[in-house]
């Protein structure tokens, strides 16, 4: 997890650069793809990944080196060979975990975060889930199991392979010629993302283009049909912990509700958005009927509350590239204590972005509770050791007090709105 950290401390930078380039292409070139708070919930569901994957929070049901001992038949030699192989193999298995969860209602609750965004950017790219603490993707690698490709050269390569994803996110850039035989490209993933009914769950490869066309999920983008992103249940809220668990509560209020016991147990592995007859009828569910009509979610904030949001949004990354940086010199506890800072910052700060009428009592408890720990009396060792932090979360937590105090009654009210 050291050595994951440390790629991290320079990946986060070069894909905020990216992101920040886009942003003043679209600014110069009038073509703008962003929007403040849908940027910055895009951003800080990354950090919620970041983080889940940095703490190894999870379970893995089934290991790749398991695997790869009950069924490898042949050895491929250290060679660029391997590694190409292994790339594929990864690929592929990518593809059919992509297609699974697309296709299952419990799976779905994985990959929605993902989905979530109303726009398609460089940003939304990194809205990635937190939900996923069941790990069983490694039963896709079987192929790459039985030609015996090492662990160490997955674990080489499945950060790479998920890297090189992340281009593609953008309306910038349009079809690319024969490249679209073979890569996944921009026009390919902004199909992807529609949810236009000619686009839904269509061209789910993750590098290579050649699987959807073989296996019948491949659906070119059309002049005619421009594309319209976001799911067929709004989301309606910036907070990326939300958004992670949405789909995944509703499947659990759907099986309280059904009568049927079979009903409650086959929700779970239904295609996805299917409920039971009973419970649809008698609580229906909107969804969006006409993509064309669809209103974004699109609060009105004032200068004041733009401000707040960056304010929050530079202190997060500032706290991250700390706890990254320092990662492999603190102790489990401390690790906790960054993580702990960290998700209840994002939860707070995009939930009182939201305007929910509870999210100014989380801050403010937030902010008192925070300045409580800091100045404790056991915390004298911690002054004299890390002066300059200490100082810098009592600032934050005592501005992050003073912002919410002040800006709590002029928020827009939280409202959902499905047309």
């Amino acid at each position: 997890m050291e050595m994951y950290a440390k790629i991290l401390l320079w990946a986060i930078p070069s894909f905020l650069i990216l992101v920040l380039i886009e942003i003043l292409y679209g600014h110069f070139t009038k073509k703008q793809t962003y929007s403040l708070m849908d940027t910055l919930s895009s951003l800080s569901s990354g950090v919620t990944n970041i983080l889940k994957d940095t703490l190894g929070i999870g379970i893995i049901l089934i290991s790749y080196p398991f695997l790869k001992s009950q069924f490898q038949i042949i050895r491929i030699e250290e060679s660029i060979l391997l590694y190409v192989v292994a790339f594929i193999c990864i690929d592929f298995a990518s593809y059919w975990s992509h297609r699974l969860n697309h296709s299952i209602n419990v799976f779905w609750n994985n990959h929605v975060v993902h989905h979530s965004s109303e726009e398609f950017n460089l940003a939304c790219a990194l809205r990635q889930s937190i939900s996923n603490l069941l790990s069983f993707g490694a039963l896709f690698l079987i192929p790459a199991a039985v030609l015996g490709v090492p662990h160490n050269v997955i674990v080489v390569l499945a950060p790479l392979h998920l890297f090189g994803q992340f281009w593609y996110h953008t309306r910038h850039i349009g079809k690319l010629g024969w490249l679209e035989y073979i890569l996944v490209t921009p026009s390919q993933h902004r199909v992807h993302h529609a949810i236009n009914p000619e686009y839904v769950d269509k061209n789910l490869a993750a590098i290579f283009s050649v699987w959807d066309r073989l296996f019948g999920t491949f659906q070119e983008e059309m002049e005619d049909v421009p594309c319209v992103f976001g799911t067929l249940k709004p989301v309606q809220t910036w907070n990326p912990v939300l958004i992670n668990f949405q789909h995944l509560w509703g499947l659990i209020i759907d099986a309280w509700r059904a009568k049927s016991w079979i009903d409650k147990l086959k929700i779970w592995w239904m295609p996805t958005g299917w409920r039971p007859q009973d419970v649809a009828l008698k609580f229906p569910r909107k969804i969006v009927q006409d993509v064309y009509s669809q209103s974004k979610y699109a609060p009105e904030y004032n200068i004041s509350h733009k401000a707040i949001a960056l304010f929050h949004f530079i202190s997060l990354n500032v706290i991250i590239s700390l706890f990254l940086s320092s990662f492999g010199e603190l102790q489990t506890s401390s690790q906790i204590s960054y993580g702990i800072l960290i998700f209840v910052t994002i939860f707070g700060f995009t939930s009182l972005m939201d305007g929910h009428k509870w999210a100014a009592y989380f801050e403010v408890t937030r902010a008192l509770f925070g300045l409580i720990v800091i100045f404790y009396p056991t915390q004298q060792y911690l002054w004299q050791t890390e002066f300059l932090l200490c100082i810098g979360l009592s600032l934050y937590f005592l501005l992050t007090l003073i912002f919410t105090v002040s800006i709590r009654n002029s928020l827009p009210k939280h409202q959902l709105i499905v047309s």
